[in-house]
């Protein structure tokens, strides 16, 4: 079988194929014009431009359920959209990187690049459309750009080892190139560039550090799990199925969020309408779009607070529910603050709470009546961690012995002194954890459900974290990674080092190679010159 440069003929012409649309090897002298070179460059930014999202999109993934959310209320249409993002960007991963793929083989094989036309059209979308998604994050999500800071805390020496090691790669088709390119200054700039890269990455570790960078003696103790509206994961949130699921996953606290109905009684419902979470609209289609506390207590009383999690699955642990626990979570009703707190009286649990709506003209009421149903209740009052800020004075005094939960952080001139805090996740950096923790103000941060947010939070100090995943994190022995600093620092020097003596060799070889092939060459030359002077001859 004939051979072009160890690459055979079948095989190149499936790869220009692929990439170029053509069905047969290219003319004898037909090189890479300065423009395919400005479309493989295109090609090579699309493609870390899309790898760059696929990281944004498994980031957000802790946060996703609250876009659900929020789409629904805007639309009130519900869809895991998370799944159509992921499936999405997935796709246009894999586009960008088998194209990329395709031409650094044809590199190898000492083909031209021509990209086709439609190829390049569909780059141009990919590019625009992964703008268009950095752009919308930013515009209506932009504290995710935190958490992806947080998340490198927890990815960063991985990323590090796997961009070394993709850059390594990079030197056999890098050196191929550079010593097949007659331009002087493109191949000055080729050679700039990527050593440019290579140290970039190898003194990038500087820049990355990570609390699970620690000697294992070292780690706090794992955060205690508050359950966000019970264990919404395992069965629909904020009905007493899902808060016995979180005391069955060890959690210590009961969250949840309460309103008022119009016959003033307490009862737990996140949304200020009633058609996410139950039948609101096929029992009184006329009143569907009205809010929750229009409603009395009898009324309520009547509608289905389970179903919509077997039909809707908002979270994938719905499929796997038991036919016991499908049943029971169709007789799920709209659960009274009063019912809830008989739970965490028996289970010496404690409660804490948001009340809403928070511009509700009524709120003091709300807060009176809510604050009456506790103390009347017979739970332990040392059991309520009050959060809502409103009227807390008022609070302080009609029931001194709540725990007062603050949503915020302490100001410089404090007088009041702060002793248990809760925030988003987002909002305290670990070096303000540890601060709050040698100052021994409790911390509990919301709402943290993936393993690696979990780990990072750990290792940093958290006293708490609100989860909707309570029963992943309670079977967490310890951090994904921790890592002694020294290990660390040797794994990048080693990794740093090999890649180093790799990018080397790879470029002494195809000199060696480069060299016996023109040396190949000119033998053929003088050959075929001699056997054409002895038949002239």
């Amino acid at each position: 079988m004939s051979k072009d440069g160890g690459c055979c003929n079948t095989c190149i012409n499936c790869l220009l194929c692929l990439y170029s649309c053509r069905w047969s090897r290219s003319k004898k002298g037909l090189r890479t014009s300065k423009c395919d070179c400005a479309w493989f460059f295109f090609l090579f930014c699309v493609c870390l431009f899309t790898l760059a999202w696929l990281y944004f999109a498994l980031v957000t993934l802790n946060d996703f359920h609250n876009l659900n959310e929020y789409i629904f209320r805007k639309t009130d249409w519900w869809l895991d959209w998370s799944v159509v993002m992921l499936s999405g960007t997935a796709t246009l991963v894999t586009y960008s990187s088998l194209l990329l793929v395709l031409a650094l083989c044809l590199q190898l094989c000492h083909q031209p690049l021509k990209l086709h036309w439609l190829h390049k059209g569909l780059l141009i979308l990919t590019a625009l459309g992964v703008a268009a998604a950095f752009v919308g994050l930013e515009i209506q999500w932009a504290e995710q750009w935190e958490s992806a800071h947080i998340s490198l805390q927890a990815t960063g020496p991985f990323l590090h080892i796997g961009a070394v090691v993709g850059v390594t790669l990079l030197a056999w088709p890098v050196a191929s190139w550079f010593y097949r390119t007659s331009h002087s200054a493109l191949k000055v700039l080729l050679l700039l560039l990527y050593l440019g890269a290579v140290v970039a990455l190898y003194v990038a570790p500087l820049g990355i550090d990570s609390p699970c960078l620690m000697e294992h003696n070292q780690l706090p103790p794992k955060p205690a799990l508050f359950g966000h509206r019970g264990a919404p994961m395992l069965a629909p949130e904020n009905t007493l199925m899902s808060f016995q699921k979180a005391v069955d996953c060890g959690v210590s606290v009961f969250e949840t969020d309460v309103l008022v109905s119009a016959d003033g009684v307490p009862f737990l419902m996140h949304d200020e309408r009633l058609s996410r979470t139950t039948n609101v609209k096929e029992v009184f289609p006329a009143q569907a779009h009205l809010n929750a506390s229009t409603f009395n207590w009898t009324e309520l009383q009547q509608l289905d607070a389970g179903s919509w999690f077997l039909e809707k699955r908002p979270f994938p642990m719905a499929r796997s529910l038991s036919l016991e626990e499908w049943t029971l979570a169709q007789a799920q009703q709209i659960p009274s603050l009063e019912q809830l707190l008989g739970k965490a009286s028996r289970h010496n649990m404690s409660v804490m709470f948001d009340l809403r709506p928070e511009k509700d003209p009524q709120y003091e009421r709300l807060v009176n009546i809510t604050v009456e149903t506790i103390l009347q209740s017979g739970i332990a009052p040392e059991l309520i961690l009050w959060l809502p800020d409103e009227f807390r004075e008022q609070v302080k005094q009609k029931a001194p012995q709540f725990q007062q939960i603050y949503g915020r952080k302490r100001l410089s001139n404090e007088t009041e002194e702060l002793q248990h805090v809760n925030l988003p996740y987002q909002n305290l950096s670990s070096a303000e954890i540890q601060e709050y923790r040698r100052d021994n103000i409790s911390v509990n941060l919301f709402v943290v459900n993936a393993p690696w947010l979990f780990s990072i939070l750990w290792c940093s100090g958290t006293n708490s974290v609100t989860t909707n995943a309570c029963q992943v994190l309670q079977g967490m022995e310890r951090p994904l990674w921790l890592l002694p600093r020294a290990t660390y620092q040797m794994i990048w020097i080693v990794t740093d080092c090999v890649s180093f003596l790799l990018i080397i060799w790879a470029f002494l070889l195809l000199k060696r190679w480069n060299r016996k092939s023109e040396s190949a060459g000119s033998d053929s030359v003088v050959l075929l010159t001699k056997i054409h002077s002895l038949m002239s001859e």
